[in-house]
């Protein structure tokens, strides 16, 4: 329930539709001081209205029946007087949200019958595709409770600015509009959209979401609705309960034929619904390392989550830290995390499936901590520094779904582990460090961690691994903000190719990108130095910033290298509304889809020619 504050008083908020005795009621509350007063409006038809108004202190009131016959308990919380509504003869609808264990979310290719009194449904499509599908299409969800005029009346009056709802039984049942257009960058699925929606209708309790849409969006909706659902909290529980609540995500897809759409005629099979559970599972993974803080996600613990992955999907892992960085010659790495009290790594996992021919490596930026090192970040700066480890996060569950679901050629995940910490041992501005390219770096900047220990992860892929396709992900810049926002990280690659089979990725996965300049002729020298190969921060930070900071860790790779290099800076999609939303993970596995033996990522991928 949604009440909206002024002062000290409470506008009133109308949150629920029902019907009972074939009249239509809205249920209001209003609230300036305590008594709380309750307001039932029955409606007999669209335009006619009638008052029933109850006023109750701190003790729950009822009113034993009315003229429509519906019964109503009040006791609720709002200063000082606490509250339940409920339904005359029926199991209470109970309006406030409890504290809960991690939801389980289950992906279902049809239909299951419900009833909303006891688990609430909500339907969710875009308005042309919600107008075509008819009730015996759905009634099977909310039957007896919602009948077919109120569900007609309900699609009708759906006005998506950009989104919209109609509650169809209390708040136990509604409809939501998602966006009726999108531009030419943004994704069909409407995955940011939808996402919102879903955190809007959850109730908190065992339910149902619907989701209507086209086949090729039913993969990033299934992203979308996972990144509702974070696993990771800390809040103090009232309440326990010894299993956790399970949302229901079940597709209805509408088929183009011709100009006109076509609901049911396609249905999402057992195998994609393996894929989804998969993806879900994955996202909801990463996002839940990202929000945990470095008190608990150091570099040890962030180890065992890779070891963990590595177990589960039977890949080999290899783990270098501590001082065997420096001796090894990973100096990005080592200087980096040398201050803090959990060892730097560098940390690969390896699938190498037989008959293999293409070699990728995803790197991932994995700064369980940032506080900047000694060119100290402010107190306002420093927060959320947390999820500077987005990227191996990322690259870490991408892996994991990819070889879930039958990677065909090798692929590694190397993720460059590191706590930017302040301490005796910190790196300093002026020092001079040696990377594993063998190049020398000036610091002057020691919060422009990153690149550097990203460097030294791509030259492992290229030499150790001879990888032909080398992918880093990283929050990288907070210039990737302000160069493309929120939604879409900014990717600069080697490949014009590549470039664009990553935008579609991106469309496609709900991952949204957006290619910045490739000029390393024109943007390379903002990092000269008259006593080392180079210095690890620009001089004009007006210039091109993501694209320089992105250009540093390809300097170590070489400009002529001979492969395939992307870069992805997601320093802003990497988390939204004060959550991480995992990132990645479908954006790699709907680029590499051809490579993969999973028909829904095959169908995804942008290209068949890799």
């Amino acid at each position: 329930m949604n009440l909206s504050v002024v002062g000290n008083k409470v506008r009133s908020r109308i949150f629920s539709i029902g019907r009972s005795n074939n009249s239509f009621y809205l249920l209001s509350i209003y609230k300036q001081e305590p008594p709380l007063k309750l307001t039932i409006r029955f409606i007999s038809s669209i335009n006619s209205f009638r008052d029933s108004s109850r006023r109750c202190g701190s003790s729950p009131i009822s009113s034993s029946s009315n003229k429509c016959g519906l019964g109503i308990v009040a006791k609720r919380t709002f200063g000082g007087v606490e509250g339940v509504v409920s339904g005359h003869g029926e199991s209470p609808w109970r309006l406030e949200r409890k504290e809960k264990m991690a939801t389980k979310l289950v992906f279902s290719g049809s239909l299951e019958k419900s009833d909303p009194l006891k688990t609430p449904v909500t339907i969710i499509g875009q308005l042309d595709h919600l107008r075509k599908v008819s009730y015996e299409d759905v009634k099977i969800k909310f039957e007896p409770r919602v009948p077919l005029d109120v569900f007609h009346y309900a699609v009708e009056s759906l006005h998506p600015s950009p989104i919209d709802s109609c509650s169809l039984f209390m708040n136990h049942s509604s409809i939501v509009s998602l966006p009726l257009k999108i531009s030419r960058n943004n994704t069909s699925s409407r995955a940011h959209a939808l996402t919102k929606a879903v955190k809007n209708a959850s109730s908190n309790m065992d339910e149902y979401i619907v989701i209507i849409c086209e086949k090729q969006d039913v993969f990033a909706s299934a992203c979308a609705v996972a990144r509702a659902f974070p696993l990771y909290s800390r809040k103090s529980k009232k309440e326990s309960k010894d299993e956790p609540t399970v949302t229901t995500v079940e597709f209805l897809v509408v088929t183009k034929e011709g100009d006109d759409l076509k609901v049911g005629a396609d249905q999402v099979s057992s195998d994609e619904l393996v894929c989804l559970q998969n993806a879900a599972e994955a996202i909801r993974n990463a996002a839940r390392i990202t929000d945990i803080p470095c008190s608990e996600m150091h570099t040890n613990q962030f180890i065992r989550e890779a070891k963990t992955i590595a177990e589960k999907v039977g890949a080999k892992i290899t783990v270098v830290q501590g001082e065997e960085l420096e001796t090894r010659g990973m100096g990005g790495i080592y200087n980096v995390g040398k201050a803090a009290e959990n060892a730097p790594a560098l940390v690969v996992l390896s699938h190498t499936p037989a008959g293999a021919q293409k070699t990728v490596a995803w790197v991932g930026k994995g700064i369980v901590y940032d506080t900047g090192g000694l060119s100290i970040k402010s107190k306002t700066g420093m927060c959320s520094m947390k999820r500077d480890c987005g990227g191996a996060a990322g690259v870490l569950n991408a892996f994991f779904l990819a070889v879930k679901q039958g990677f065909t050629q090798n692929l590694h995940a190397v993720l460059c582990l590191a706590e930017n910490a302040v301490g005796p041992k910190s790196y300093r501005p002026d020092d001079i460090i040696v990377m594993y390219s063998k190049k020398t770096v000036e610091i002057n900047n020691t919060d422009a961690e990153g690149r550097l220990v990203l460097a030294d992860g791509v030259v492992y892929a290229k030499q150790d691994l001879g990888a032909d396709i080398i992918v880093d992900m990283a929050t990288l810049t907070g210039a990737q903000g302000v160069a493309t926002g929120n939604y879409h990280a900014a990717v600069l690659t080697n490949s014009e190719e590549w470039e664009s089979l990553i935008v579609q990725a991106g469309k496609l996965s709900g991952d949204l990108t957006y290619p910045i300049v490739y000029a390393p002729e024109l943007h390379f020298s903002e990092f000269n130095s008259v006593i080392a190969d180079m210095k690890n921060s620009v001089a004009d930070r007006s210039n091109a910033l993501s694209s320089c900071a992105g250009l540093f860790i390809m300097s170590h790779l070489g400009f002529d290298y001979p492969g395939v290099w992307i870069h992805i800076d997601m320093a802003s999609p990497v988390e939204s509304a004060g959550r991480a939303t995992g990132y990645g993970v479908a954006l790699l596995n709907t680029l590499f889809g051809s490579w993969s033996s999973s028909p829904t990522l095959k169908s995804l991928a942008p290209s068949d020619c890799l």
